[in-house]
């Protein structure tokens, strides 16, 4: 999943992704560690939602600047009026 260059320049989407990710893996540690499991079932399941919400938003993040990236059609649009 390659982004062009000017899109791939600005790290606040990746940002809020790892952020959302981390206060998501927060809350389920807080849920899980009120059912009383062990600290290995706790760091487990954390860990599980963390990859699980971080690997669904970056996906996510990635299609979407790839789907609405309109730099390529500036570039074209450059090429077409200067002829």
């Amino acid at each position: 999943m390659k982004l062009c260059p000017k899109c791939g320049t600005s790290p606040w989407p990746f940002v809020v992704v790892f952020f959302v990710a981390g206060v998501s893996a927060f809350l389920t540690w807080l849920t899980l560690a009120y059912s009383e499991l062990g600290m290995l079932k706790l760091i487990a399941g954390s860990g599980a939602v963390f990859l699980a919400v971080l690997g669904t938003l970056l996906h996510y993040v990635i299609s979407c600047m790839k789907r609405h990236c309109r730099h390529g059609d500036e570039s074209a649009h450059q090429h077409s009026t200067a002829h």
